[in-house]
């Protein structure tokens, strides 16, 4: 079957998680503190991690274009969906917008005017660090992210519709997609300092941005193998093989490594330097949250280490969806990591600030108590990321109807059908 039919069961099953989100977000904002810290922190910690799988998949898409890769071309479709998802990403990141000038929550530390006046830090970051370049900004860039994403899938669609097997509309394609490349990875940084690095306001790192894109590039892979296993056992995609899967797994397998990498050289050169204002981001994390520090370690490295090293388990389908479970939900961890204790932080400093007496001293240490849904993600965490989920798919599946799965006048479509992903083949 090469056309996608987003049936009414599936729909029901998405309904059924995105419910189950909303329904998580409205017990956390009522039952959450006076700055609904919860609420607001797992509102951002799911919008980011969503909208950033839906630009790593943009990213992935003009990097195979501009080298001429072939083999993903059969299965290239769910990467337009995924970036597409950009569209929905920009407006729940409206939400966080709105909420930043209104004063509707209190995620970061710069946002607080008094704060900032009595703070010579924020002071010199403020020309970058306000609300305005978090508006406008985010405004710009995702709207070029999505410029490109729409533009993409229309050269795609219309090259299936009107093009022939030439390299017409594909040179197009090109152009548009090494244009994205360099705009996608500068600016792409800058988001991620203002959304995700910002709510630590005083650390910073140069190896950040790496870091969190590699974050949202396994993520994205791991997506892929468990959308098009799904869609596989309803009849689709026949035509993609272990040999594409095994791709695949190869880059679950390497930019785990890579995400390693980025880990271990941010946390031994800050260590080494031993600068009280970058130390205290790992010191905080390591001492407060060391189930989260090391588990993260557990999850993103180790697991798919060991798993994936063998040739033939990235050729089957069992063990790729079981490595890419514990993989997403590990990089939806490190997200949870990389943005609560510095929310947390900011929750008490604001409370110490506007309280007097006692209770502002019992809210300015208030951070060495165990509190769920900051050093552990608990059920109304997992409920929210279902439902962001649930949407994300939703929104995947209604792009996929839309076009045919196989781009029939792709140039590359022959190659991708006759792909072999390596001469050595397991016994």
């Amino acid at each position: 079957m090469n056309q996608f039919k987003f049936e009414s069961s599936y729909k029901t099953v998405l309904y059924g998680m995105m419910g189950l989100g909303v329904l998580c977000l409205l017990l956390t904002f009522v039952t959450d503190d006076a700055l609904h810290t919860r609420f607001w922190s797992n509102y951002l910690h799911n919008t980011v991690f969503f909208t950033g799988i839906g630009f790593i998949s943009l990213f992935i898409l003009s990097a195979f274009i501009t080298s001429w890769a072939g083999w993903y071309v059969v299965m290239k479709r769910i990467w337009e969906a995924f970036s597409l998802f950009l569209i929905p990403g920009l407006a729940l990141l409206l939400i966080l917008m709105i909420g930043l000038w209104g004063g509707f929550h209190h995620l970061y530390h710069w946002a607080d005017a008094e704060a900032v006046a009595t703070d010579s830090i924020l002071q010199h970051k403020s020309s970058f660090l306000n609300r305005g370049w978090y508006t406008f900004g985010t405004f710009v860039i995702v709207g070029a992210w999505i410029y490109f994403a729409w533009k993409l899938r229309q050269l795609s669609v219309d090259e299936d519709a009107h093009g022939t097997s030439d390299f017409k509309h594909h040179h197009k394609m090109r152009i548009f997609a090494a244009a994205f490349l360099p705009l996608g990875g500068f600016t792409s940084a800058a988001m991620i300092w203002q959304w995700v690095m910002s709510v630590d306001a005083h650390w910073y790192s140069t190896l950040y941005a790496w870091y969190s894109a590699a974050s949202w590039f396994v993520a994205a892979m791991a997506l892929t193998v468990l959308v098009l296993s799904f869609l596989k056992s309803k009849g689709y995609y026949e035509k993609v093989t272990e040999e594409h899967l095994h791709d695949v797994g190869k880059y679950i397998f390497a930019i785990s490594i890579f995400w390693t990498y980025l880990w271990f050289s941010q946390f031994m050169l800050i260590w080494y330097g031993n600068v009280g204002e970058e130390t205290v981001y790992f010191l905080t994390r390591q001492r407060e949250f060391p189930a989260l520090f090391y588990g993260n370690l557990v999850l993103n490295f180790i697991a798919p280490f060991f798993i994936l090293m063998r040739n033939d388990t990235k050729r089957k389908y069992g063990s790729m969806v079981f490595v890419s479970i514990i993989v997403f939900l590990g990089h939806w961890i490190d997200y949870f990591l990389m943005i609560k204790p510095g929310v947390l932080h900011t929750a008490h400093e604001t409370l110490a600030h506007h309280s007097e007496g006692t209770h502002g001293e019992e809210a300015a240490h208030h951070g060495v108590e165990f509190l769920m849904g900051f050093h552990f993600p608990g059920l109304l965490e997992l409920g929210t990321m279902v439902g962001f989920l649930g949407l994300f798919i939703f929104f995947v599946f209604s792009r996929l109807e839309k076009a045919a799965l196989e781009p029939k006048n792709d140039p590359y479509l022959a190659e991708s059908l006759h792909h072999e992903a390596s001469a050595v083949k397991p016994e």
